[in-house]
């Protein structure tokens, strides 16, 4: 009777439908999951992790793993309605924790668990950039589509560490799994089924054992670059304190005022005490580097108030200067060294800064026209610099 129905034309082409349907299933899963994962290491066996998803299946994935509210036959299935990209990317910040037990790395028989995760979203230029914080966030080979959003995690395995296997248990299309050795070698995988175990990789040779030397040389340079030639703002900060007066010795009290403050605000914020959005302090700081260049041009003896607004700003800088710190994800018995390490050469960058500008100008601060010709010029151009840092971190 059916056969009676349906013509051989009308048979072929629902057949073709059918399979088309078929197909559409395993592609829309892919096209919403979109996976690509970046895993780097470095010399001393700390590692960063980039998984980089569709950021709304994220959100509906990771909402799945919630405990479900109690309803009245049961647990009731959590929903999660679209939201807004703004919103969104707060709740997956907030769902970085749940994220951080999807994943697993096993290193020589032990999982070895991130120490930090931190959500990075759709177009931001981290996911693509050559150099992120000192190393490659993604390989050229790695490129991330801009509407993917990432949880990149960091942590730390034994430098002794041979093989590692590679787990992440929220997909199900194949991915790409892409392994930068610290010695330069990459290895690609292609994880053919997403719930699946990667093969064992091998993590030798690529270590060296950290010194108490190496430690010191390692933070003592990354806090001279976090300053020369990564701070402008704060090598214009210090130019501008530098110029205020001709008296070296009140030079040297507002810069010891304002290092013991931002050495607090530097240990807090890496102990997690203390935490800001870049963008709100980057904007603050700016703000800094205009009024105490401004400062400069009234021509005032130092005054409590100024020392003060000093210290304040030591607190906003030390806070900004922080990001290599809190994105290393080092333990608690790390800390202190490399907070002592990377303050000493940022003091050795400011230092470097004052030794420069007093080469420029000591020849001229005992002249009666120091102020007018030097002092003057210079602030307000600090000053133009720092207003246009301002209304452009202002408008994002």
């Amino acid at each position: 009777m059916i056969a009676n129905v349906i013509q051989p034309r009308q048979t072929k082409l629902l057949i073709v439908v059918l399979a088309l349907a078929a197909a559409a299933v395993p592609l829309a899963a892919h096209d919403l999951e979109r996976t690509m994962v970046s895993l780097t290491f470095a010399r001393d066996g700390s590692f960063v992790l980039d998984v980089a998803n569709d950021p709304n299946w994220l959100v509906l994935r990771l909402e799945s793993f919630l405990e479900t509210a109690p309803g009245p036959t049961g647990p009731a299935p959590r929903t999660t309605p679209i939201l807004a990209a703004g919103d969104r990317d707060a709740r997956l910040r907030a769902l970085a924790p749940v994220f951080i037990d999807r994943i697993v790395l096993f290193v020589d028989g032990r999982e070895v668990r991130p120490r930090s995760v931190e959500y990075v979203p759709p177009f931001d230029s981290r996911l693509n950039t050559a150099l992120a914080q000192g190393r490659p966030a993604m390989q050229p080979t790695d490129i991330v589509p801009p509407s993917l959003a990432a949880f990149r995690l960091r942590g730390r395995v034994d430098p002794d560490a041979h093989i590692l296997r590679w787990y992440y248990g929220m997909v199900v299309d194949p991915y790409p799994l892409t392994i930068h050795r610290a010695d330069g070698r990459v290895m690609n995988e292609w994880i053919v089924a997403g719930d699946a175990w990667s093969r064992v990789e091998d993590l030798t040779g690529q270590f060296v054992r950290q010194t108490i030397f190496s430690v010191a040389r390692q933070y003592i340079a990354l806090g001279y670059a976090r300053v020369i030639p990564n701070g402008l703002d704060h090598i214009l900060f210090t130019v501008a304190v530098f110029l205020f007066g001709l008296r070296l010795r009140f030079v040297l009290l507002q810069m010891l005022t304002f290092s013991v403050s931002c050495a607090t605000a530097l240990a807090l914020t890496a102990y997690g005490v203390v935490s800001a959005p870049p963008r709100g302090f980057g904007v603050f700081v700016a703000l800094s580097v205009v009024y105490i260049a401004a400062d400069n041009l009234a021509g005032t003896p130092l005054k409590r108030v100024r020392l003060a607004f000093v210290s304040a700003c030591g607190l906003l800088h030390g806070i900004a200067l922080a990001s290599p710190l809190s994105n290393a994800g080092l333990a608690s018995h790390e800390l202190p060294l490399a907070i002592l390490w990377f303050y000493v050469g940022i003091g050795a960058a400011e230092l470097t800064i004052i030794a420069i500008a007093s080469a420029c100008v000591t020849w001229s601060r005992a002249q009666a026209w120091y102020h007018r010709r030097v002092v003057v010029p210079a602030s307000v151009a600090i000053v133009g610099m720092g207003v246009y840092w301002t209304i452009t971190r202002v408008i994002g």
